[in-house]
């Protein structure tokens, strides 16, 4: 049952930076959730209750997705899911424990530096494929669709509702890779289930802050936890 609690708390404050900033929410609850079950067990879960964040995104502010470009890029990820899940496959516990610690640093990098690219289709689709490998090993996907979007000059509007039309389809794919690789164990799907009300609570709390908080001031929030998690969860793999 302490499991649980502390999973809906984690999912709470995942859901809400999530729906602040239209990305996020693998990067902080996979690294938290890995010291609460084991590591594959954290990125199963994340991946389910991430879908339903999504799907509330993706259905809410469905007339601001540029849905084309959210499909030329899914054609990457589906590239780099065999390879993502093929690493989830052979690691133990303490090298993804260090693999998710390591991307979360990373990515907290690429966000904080702005990383930018051009979002012609060749770079989509390499973008996707980063994308979808992350994806099914570590679960820490955002990022570099954030990179390509951000470098594609989208309003808040346009970026947060076509991020979550990409990774709805990328946790869709991710879970039904799981499930025939028969990595989905109970303990991920209790979690993924208690997200489900708790990711709607989070969107209503993370849209509210949306259209108030100054963008700037939440994004530096946001990078100090993402830099915390991932300091926690690189000493975790170094103790463990």
């Amino acid at each position: 049952m302490s499991t649980l609690i502390a999973a809906a708390v984690i999912i709470l404050i995942a859901s809400t930076v999530h729906a602040v900033t239209g990305f996020g929410y693998a990067l902080v609850a996979t690294p938290l959730l890995a010291l609460t079950v084991d590591p594959h067990t954290a990125v199963v879960a994340t991946t389910m209750s991430a879908l339903a964040m999504t799907i509330t995104i993706g259905v809410r502010q469905r007339h601001h997705a540029e849905w084309k470009v959210a499909l030329v890029a899914m054609a990457g990820i589906v590239l780099g899911m065999p390879l993502g899940l093929w690493v989830y496959g052979v690691t133990s516990e303490r090298v993804l424990t260090a693999l998710i610690g390591i991307g979360v640093l990373g990515c907290t990098v690429m966000v904080w530096r702005r990383v930018k690219v051009h979002g012609n289709v060749p770079i989509l689709v390499g973008v996707g494929l980063i994308s979808g490998a992350l994806s099914t090993s570590t679960g820490t996907n955002g990022p570099p669709m954030v990179a390509a979007f951000q470098g594609m000059g989208y309003d808040p509007h346009k970026f947060r509702a076509t991020l979550a039309a990409v990774f709805a389809g990328t946790s869709v794919l991710s879970l039904i890779g799981f499930a025939v690789a028969g990595q989905v164990n109970s303990e991920a799907l209790w979690i993924g289930v208690i997200g489900l009300p708790v990711v709607q609570l989070g969107w209503y709390a993370g849209n509210a802050v949306f259209s108030r908080i100054d963008p700037d001031r939440f994004r530096k929030v946001v990078l100090v936890s993402l830099l915390v998690s991932a300091a926690v969860t690189l000493a975790s793999a170094l103790n463990g």
